[in-house]
């Protein structure tokens, strides 16, 4: 989702470099695709052959220039998620995609969620009829941003094929992918209590960290698509334990939390652990 910070913060979209480099198929090289490069960075697929239930595991592999950043599964006040789809006849549906831990990056009031280095999006695709030779045509869209935010788009042709073998270097990248990911919650790492004010504008949590977190985490909280709570206030560390208020703000109107679902995401030193809350 595009938000209104992001029209009136970025100059302009290089419309030219889009045109000019995002829509060009891309050869294959056994499953995995050639670079496509524009001017903030380049991106590529990784995938594998389809496993006997027709699972393909494979990885979108982003790489920002220096200065340039790309974006996590909520970009924050601006930019734009990885999104990877297919044609509709072709058999083949993302049944899911993995984010790894992304940072924060404060830029005066823009906040953004996201990478400035190399990043690799692990991911899981369903093949309809595994046993048949295909090949398809895979569409990645990412948002890569500076001073400028180019949406970047490229479409890669893929071979997915039953009989077509594991390449060691490319598990390899899918599995180091994957390594990044953030934790599940753990007995020392995980939401203990949280709970939503009678008004509805003030979120409470309680979190229980490991013993070598920083005095304070970080903590970003996302809800309905394009809302993520960022600030932060009375937050409290007591031994193991953080507790903290987040201002929920100005929800989608008619947005009814009651049976939803929002994502929580801590950052912890070297430690981040997503999960997510239910709203009952």
């Amino acid at each position: 989702m595009i938000s209104t910070a992001f029209t009136t913060r970025r100059l302009f979209i290089a419309i030219p470099l889009l045109l000019a480099s995002a829509f060009m198929p891309v050869s294959v090289q056994a499953e995995t695709t050639d670079w496509v490069s524009n001017e903030g960075g380049r991106m590529r697929i990784v995938a594998l052959a389809p496993d006997a239930r027709g699972t393909v595991r494979g990885a979108l592999q982003i790489e920002p220039k220096a200065g340039w950043i790309t974006y996590w599964r909520e970009p924050g006040d601006a930019g734009i998620p990885p999104h990877i789809s297919f044609p509709e006849t072709s058999g083949v549906s993302v049944s899911k995609i993995s984010y790894p831990v992304p940072r924060r990056f404060d830029n005066g009031d823009v906040r953004d969620i996201g990478y400035d280095t190399a990043v690799s999006f692990p991911f899981e695709l369903s093949v309809t009829n595994p046993n048949q030779p295909s090949a398809i045509t895979a569409s990645a869209f990412i948002g890569i941003c500076r001073n400028i935010c180019i949406p970047f788009q490229a479409e890669f042709n893929l071979g997915l094929k039953a009989d077509g073998g594991t390449s060691f270097a490319e598990a390899m990248i899918i599995n180091d992918a994957e390594g990044k990911l953030p934790e599940h919650p753990s007995d020392d790492f995980a939401v203990t209590h949280y709970s939503v004010s009678s008004d509805g504008d003030t979120l409470r949590l309680r979190l229980q960290l490991p013993k070598d977190a920083p005095k304070k985490p970080q903590v970003i909280v996302t809800g309905p698509e394009g809302h993520v709570l960022f600030n932060e206030t009375k937050g409290e560390r007591i031994e193991d334990s953080y507790s903290v208020e987040m201002p929920v703000g100005k929800l989608p109107k008619g947005y009814d939390m009651k049976g939803k679902h929002w994502g929580i995401l801590v950052l912890a030193g070297k430690r981040a652990m997503e999960t997510s809350l239910a709203f009952e």
